[in-house]
């Protein structure tokens, strides 16, 4: 019957129209169904063929196809104009320049190793590195600090939980680069030069300590070293990295491994020298120095009548905090892996 074959046709046509991807394509269609000599109109001449009341009931028939087939054809179209706007703001111009992704940095607790390596490497240190998980007599005993000696309590230790060794004590974490003294003793004979940079542990944290800190040990043995070699080391050291205008001094101390010992401080970077929260009253300590101890010598295997030497121990975020212009006031914040502090250097 006729009215079957404009229900058929209308299904065929919407079936096509959610199929098309152009508009070219969706014109063909609205041709090919709805056009002059489309099929939908090739259909209604036989309608001249059917009775009054069927003429009536397929004209209506033959209307609602159309109009389906007209609304399915503007909901395409709107699709597809839809899509091509789409299209338009994605399009890529494969020959214009990429846009390149985010690149990263060095951390600045490793762009301060770096630096102060370079530094000391212009004086004939060399550069090494020791165990961070350390024997007592290396970080204590053999630093002419025995069990007990009230010293010891100054650095706070964690101790493993590991069987002592017979010779050598408990299994510690360093609490400092000091130890590198007696291993680098035992690896070679003087003249030395040695700077130690490792990371180090002590149960501490405020704005000026954290329990895990990185320091740089240095130690010079050779023949008839004095306090002066000591002196012009570090003011070299502090001229090169803090730069011209900031003061050193140093200030007699009591280490246990050193004698005679000097505390070594620098004026505050933050407020001038004039005293704030972090330094407190203008200066601050960047770390101990001393002639080395004839006992430490010997614990070494260097004969201590024949050779002296100096070493210090400096904390390198102690010293980072000071660089001029940083304004760090709180050690801490360089661990707290915040991007909007770390992008800033």
């Amino acid at each position: 019957m006729l009215r079957e074959k404009l229900l058929n046709l209308k299904n065929e046509a919407l079936a096509l129209i959610q199929e098309i991807k152009d508009k070219k394509e969706l014109e063909e269609i609205k041709i090919k169904f709805l056009g002059r000599k489309g099929k939908v109109n090739e259909y209604l001449k036989e309608i001249v063929n059917l009775s009054e009341d069927e003429k009536v009931q397929t004209g209506r028939i033959a209307n609602d196809v159309k109009k389906a087939i007209e609304e399915a054809l503007r909901r395409q179209n709107s699709k597809l104009e839809t899509r091509n706007s789409k299209l338009e703001e994605e399009w890529l111009d494969i020959s214009a320049p990429g846009i390149k992704p985010p690149q990263g940095h060095l951390h600045l607790i490793t762009q301060a190793i770096r630096e102060i390596s370079s530094i000391f490497e212009k004086i004939g240190f060399v550069r090494v590195r020791y165990p961070e998980i350390e024997w007592d007599w290396y970080s204590f005993e053999g630093l002419n600090m025995p069990p007990n000696h009230p010293a010891r309590d100054e650095w706070e230790t964690f101790f493993i939980n590991a069987s002592p060794h017979s010779k050598l004590g408990k299994m510690i974490l360093t609490p400092h680069t000091s130890s590198g003294q007696l291993r680098e003793m035992e690896r070679t004979k003087p003249p030395i030069r040695m700077l130690n940079i490792a990371k180090c542990d002590r149960r501490q944290s405020d704005v000026s300590h954290a329990p895990t800190f990185y320091q740089f040990e240095g130690l010079v043995i050779d023949k008839n070293i004095s306090i002066p070699h000591l002196k012009g080391t570090l003011d070299y050291f502090a001229k090169e990295y803090f730069g011209p205008d900031r003061k050193t001094r140093i200030r007699p101390f009591h280490f246990q491994f050193t004698e005679p010992s000097f505390e070594v401080d620098i004026t505050c970077g933050l407020c001038g020298g004039k005293g704030c929260r972090f330094c407190k009253e203008g200066w601050l300590e960047l770390g101990g120095s001393g002639m080395v101890y004839p006992e430490v010598l010997k614990n070494g295997g260097v004969d201590p009548k024949k050779y002296t030497g100096f070493a210090f121990g400096w904390g390198v975020e102690r010293a980072l905090m000071m660089k001029s212009g940083l304004k760090i006031d709180d050690l801490r914040i360089l661990y707290q892996n915040d991007l909007r502090f770390l992008n800033q250097f």
